[in-house]
């Protein structure tokens, strides 16, 4: 590929990951403004879970959490039924990441959350998975496409979902 070729390619990447979080901007609405309230409110810390590029994601929204001054956690998924569930306590508040919405291993760290009495936050791709319909609140992260040209390397839906974390 040529130099004029790459810069190109950069640029047409650049720009729709930069349409997909426009896209999901216009998406935005009270379920944004519970979830906000949801964090406010939490007693305990927040814990932020997922698996793959959304456990990626899940510890940068962590990170940004920490920063600001609120107590923020990463539990792995895979972990989590390992011996690092215990980090979840009755306060706290669950967060999960995953775009299909269908990941095992959150499913199963939600129910687990629900029998504690925890109040939860899906963001998912999938606003009719099962992460999202047991969640207390769901926001989507759903995206046209990626901007792999094979619509296959999460590119413009991870954008989408580091920016709402952000927005959070």
């Amino acid at each position: 590929m040529r130099p004029d070729e790459r810069i190109n390619e950069a640029k047409r990447v650049l720009e729709a990951e930069a349409k997909a979080i426009f896209a999901s901007s216009k998406k935005i609405g009270l379920n944004l403004s519970h979830c906000v309230d949801l964090i406010i409110d939490c007693k305990g810390t927040i814990v932020i879970s997922g698996i793959g590029k959304s456990g990626n994601i899940g510890k940068k929204i962590t990170s940004t959490f920490a920063s600001l001054g609120t107590p923020a956690i990463f539990l792995h998924s895979s972990d989590a039924f390992h011996g690092d569930l215990g980090v979840l306590r009755k306060n706290d508040l669950l967060i999960l990441i995953s775009n299909s919405g269908e990941t095992e291993e959150l499913v199963k760290i939600l129910n687990y959350s629900k029998k504690n009495g925890n109040k939860s936050i899906a963001i998912t791709g999938n606003i009719n998975s099962a992460i999202s319909k047991k969640a207390t609140i769901s926001l989507d992260s759903s995206v046209e496409s990626e901007a792999c040209p094979l619509n296959l390397a999460p590119t413009c839906s991870t954008s989408v979902t580091m920016a709402l974390g952000d927005a959070l």
